[in-house]
């Protein structure tokens, strides 16, 4: 290669070549490893070569008419989270090519009682986009065994930024198929009105050492302690300088590249935290110039110190500098189901006292507003988010417990049906705040992996989904998807601007412990519902809580959601009685 300017090195090839190449620095005369280049966006088995392709060679049929499904506001998003392996694996799933990109982009699959599986359930269910797990090229699969190695990773070990994994192909030696398949799925997606969101990981690598970043250019890509070591903030061995022209320019053109090259129509960004704030300005900026719709949002947080003052970084606490870039609540999160880590310790909706501010600071997702006691929120003592949109909330993902496994480990005494009864109610509080509800693929149906809470490596009996509980459990499949459906009917609880919740959200004055409940007023947002009335009861006993009078409509009541009502209640500016762990809607 000749060394060209501002330090890059360049090398031409004869036009329509094709075939592998690797990159081999010799620095201060000591010869380094031969690494696949770091920019490539083709590469050939487990990544370990690049490879020279033209992308445009690797499309599937219709791809040049591939358009992203419409959207009006980020409010109205609602995103399902799911592992490509998760969703397809299960012997019953219906699906041919498990484990494979083509897995999640067929459609017609049926499971046990005929239920939908796969990507039909994903549109059966409502949702709007569908979040997964790293699908870029990792580093923990060996590439090379089939599939029915049973070899499972979630895929947070990220090799190459900009090329998708070959273990979801069904070739990986050869660098087109996974581009192309990869392209087939997200076209099937958008047919069905899907639109994709990629988790990605640019705040570490899978190894440091060996990475092609330090082979090239040692001790640039990674931020270091004071004595030298490689600082953490990951918790993975290494934090990626985000900070640093080259790093942020890789950063920022990756995932530019996906949007542009596959057509994604969002990004989620794990420990968010850990980047600096620039850089996620620069990405934001870079997608704008191709959509103004594509979704941004990550982890708040970060895993471990970093020697990046926090001040610079993309933490929740920052987020009011980051214009439409949102982060994870765990206000919300742990305040409805309990810490997330204390696996015994119960939440509001297991009549845990004193998380009512932690629940409401979630309702109105994480925007100021005068009626809360910020002192009293569990984590953030102060609004983060300058707008619901920048407000994903949330109650369980792929990390730490599913929350059906979260509620019995609080709730050991608990039977069955009340555990149903906590698992409706909090969702029915996410999927009623204001802001972006998200869901892992699988609550919906109680989906259990048998108490692991860390499954990143175990096999596909603890990760993928049992579709038989979607049989078996028919009755909260439906509950979860009219809830959905009465979200996405009714603006009132998508609210675009933070003054538009002042405005209109009013929480209900002079109520007992463990009960929320607000009314959302004069037609907010221009729902043709006058005044509508939530009230969370987290007790595990039934109890009283006084709503304003009036003629009211029932719309949602415990288990049972009807838009055209459940019956008629005439409140006298008394009191109801609202059952034990339930949520009840009233509508004028």
């Amino acid at each position: 290669m000749q060394k060209a300017e501002g330090g890059t090195w360049t090398y031409a090839l004869p036009a329509g070549t094709t075939g592998f190449y690797t990159v081999q620095a010799t620095i201060a005369g000591r010869v380094m490893a031969e690494v696949a280049d770091p920019y490539t966006h083709a590469v050939g088995l487990n990544g370990q070569r690049g490879a020279v392709l033209n992308p445009a060679t690797a499309q599937p049929p219709g791809w040049a008419d591939d358009r992203r499904p419409a959207l009006k506001q980020a409010t109205d998003v609602v995103i399902g989270e799911v592992h490509v392996r998760d969703l397809s694996m299960h012997p019953q799933s219906g699906i041919r090519q498990k484990g494979k990109f083509l897995g999640v982009a067929q459609l017609g699959t049926r499971g046990p009682g005929g239920v939908s599986t796969g990507l039909d359930h994903l549109v059966d269910l409502g949702l709007t986009h569908v979040h997964l797990l790293p699908i870029n090229d990792f580093a923990s699969i060996d590439e090379s065994q089939p599939s029915s190695a049973n070899r499972y990773n979630w895929g947070y070990d990220p090799l190459h930024y900009s090329v998708p994994e070959g273990s979801y192909a069904t070739d990986a030696a050869d660098p087109a198929v996974r581009i192309r398949e990869f392209k087939q799925l997200v076209e099937n997606l958008h047919g069905e009105g899907l639109r994709v969101v990629l988790d990605v990981v640019y705040n570490h690598t899978a190894d440091a050492a060996r990475s092609a970043f330090e082979q090239l250019v040692p001790g640039y890509y990674y931020r270091h302690n004071p004595d030298g070591t490689l600082a953490n903030a990951s918790a993975c061995g290494n934090e990626v300088a985000s900070e640093r022209p080259m790093v942020r320019k890789l950063i920022v053109e990756s995932v530019a590249y996906w949007a542009r090259e596959y057509h994604v129509d969002g990004f989620r960004f794990d420990l968010m935290g850990v980047l600096d704030r620039e850089t996620m300005r620069a990405v934001r900026v870079a997608l704008d110039l191709q959509d103004h719709s594509i979704l941004v949002y990550g982890e708040g947080w970060a895993a471990g110190p970093s020697p990046l003052p926090e001040a610079r970084r993309a933490v929740k606490a920052n987020l009011g500098q980051l214009d439409r870039i949102a982060a994870f609540g765990d206000e919300l999160r742990d305040g409805v189901k309990g810490h997330y880590a204390r696996h015994s310790e119960p939440g509001f909706a297991s009549g845990q006292p004193g998380l009512e501010e932690s629940v409401k600071f979630g309702i109105v997702a994480a925007t100021q507003h005068p009626q809360l006691d910020y002192a009293k929120v569990n984590y953030s003592k102060a609004p983060w988010a300058a707008s619901p949109a920048q407000a994903i909330n949330y109650v369980a993902c792929h990390d730490d417990l599913v929350l059906w496994d979260k509620l019995r480990a609080a709730n050991p005494q608990a039977s069955e049906a009340e555990l149903i009864r906590l698992d409706l109610l909090s969702n029915t509080i996410v999927f009623t705040s204001q802001g972006i509800p998200f869901l892992p693929v699988g609550d919906e149906f109680l989906r259990t992996k048998g108490g692991s809470s860390n499954s990143y490596n175990l096999p596909d009996s603890v990760n993928q989904l049992d579709w038989s509980r979607k049989a078996r459990y028919a009755a909260v499949y439906t509950f979860y998807r009219q809830l959905i459906a009465l979200r996405r009917a009714h603006p009132a609880f998508r609210l675009p601007t933070a003054e538009l919740v002042r405005q209109h959200l009013e929480f209900l004055p002079n109520l007992p412990a463990g009960t929320i409940a607000y009314r959302l007023k004069d037609h907010a947002g221009g729902d043709p519902w006058q005044n509508i009335v939530v009230v969370f009861n987290g007790n595990r006993t039934a109890t009283t809580v006084p709503v304003p009078a009036g003629d009211y409509r029932i719309v949602l009541r415990g288990d049972l959601v009807n838009e055209k009502g459940l019956g008629k209640i005439t409140a006298l500016g008394t009191e109801l009685l609202v059952p034990a762990s339930s949520a009840l809607i009233l509508v004028q």
